[in-house]
C-alpha cells in the first residue's frame, strides 16, 4: 500500500483522502496529478463540445463566453507574432486555457493543481520546446536555423569564426535551459501557494481570515503564472520565426 501522506502540508484533496481511508484505491494516489489533469481535460472538452455543437449567429451565454476567450487569446498571440501567428493560436490558446484551469483547480475544495508537480509542468514545457524547434527548422531549414542561432554581425578577422561558434554554443545552451526555467517557474509558484494554503488551513478557525486573504492572492498568482508561461512561450515562437533581417 502506498502511504497517502505528503512531506509538506497540503489542503485535503479527494484522491489523497480516499487513498488514506480505503486500501482498495490507494494505488491511485501516485497517479493523482494525472487524474486531476485528465479531469480538467474532460471538463474543457465537454465545454468546447457543448459550446460548438449548435453554433448560432446570436450566440447563447456559453458560446459567447467561449468565443470571447478564443478572441482574446487570438489577439494576444497575433499581437506578439503578427498575422502569421494565427496558426499558432490553437496550440498557445489551448496551453493558456489548460494551464489556467489546472492552476485554478487548487482553489476548488478537494481538488489539487496538477501544475504543483514538476512532472506536469516539465511535460508542458517540453511540448513548447519541441514545437518551437520544429517551427524554427521548418521556417529556416536545419542549416538556416544553425546560422540563425550563430547570430549577426559575424565580426572580422579572428572573430569571423570564433564569435559565431561562441554565439551558437550559447544560443543552443539557452534553448536547452528554457524548458527547465519555464517548468520550474510555474511549478514553484503554484506549489508555494499550495503549501502556504495548507499551512494556514492547519491553524483552524484562527487562520481562516489569513486563509481567505491568501486564496484571493493565490487567484492572482493563477492568472499571472498562466500569462507568464504563455507569454514566454509566444516569445520563443517569435524568436524562432523571426529572420535576422527583421530583428
Amino acid at each position: 500500500m502506498v502511504e497517502a501522506t505528503s512531506s509538506y502540508p497540503e489542503l485535503p484533496d479527494i484522491i489523497r483522502t480516499l487513498a488514506h481511508k480505503f486500501k482498495a484505491v490507494a494505488w491511485l494516489y501516485p497517479w493523482e496529478n494525472v487524474v486531476y489533469s485528465a479531469a480538467i481535460i474532460t471538463a474543457l472538452s465537454l465545454t468546447a463540445y457543448f459550446a460548438g455543437r449548435k453554433s448560432m449567429m446570436i450566440p447563447g451565454k456559453l458560446q459567447n463566453a467561449v468565443e470571447a476567450v478564443v478572441a482574446g487569446v487570438d489577439d494576444f498571440v497575433c499581437g506578439l507574432l503578427g498575422p502569421k501567428g494565427r496558426k499558432y493560436t490553437p496550440f498557445l490558446g489551448t496551453l493558456f486555457i489548460y494551464i489556467f484551469f489546472m492552476n485554478l483547480s487548487g482553489l476548488i475544495p478537494f481538488m489539487k493543481p496538477a501544475t504543483s508537480s514538476w512532472s506536469t509542468t516539465l511535460a508542458l514545457a517540453l511540448c513548447v520546446f519541441f514545437y518551437v524547434q520544429y517551427t524554427a527548422v521548418k521556417e529556416h531549414g536545419v542549416l538556416g536555423y544553425l546560422d540563425h542561432l550563430a547570430g549577426k554581425p559575424r565580426g572580422v578577422l579572428a572573430f569571423t569564426i570564433v564569435l559565431p561558434v561562441l554565439m551558437l554554443f550559447l544560443h543552443i545552451l539557452a534553448e536547452l535551459i528554457r524548458p527547465l526555467s519555464l517548468s520550474l517557474r510555474l511549478r514553484s509558484n503554484v506549489w508555494g501557494d499550495d503549501v502556504l494554503l495548507g499551512v494556514l488551513a492547519g491553524f483552524g478557525i484562527k487562520g481562516l481570515p489569513l486563509l481567505v486573504l491568501n486564496m484571493l492572492m493565490a487567484f492572482l498568482t493563477v492568472i499571472v503564472q498562466t500569462v507568464v508561461f504563455c507569454l514566454l512561450s509566444t516569445i520563443y515562437f517569435s524568436l524562432a520565426i523571426t529572420s535576422e533581417e527583421h530583428t
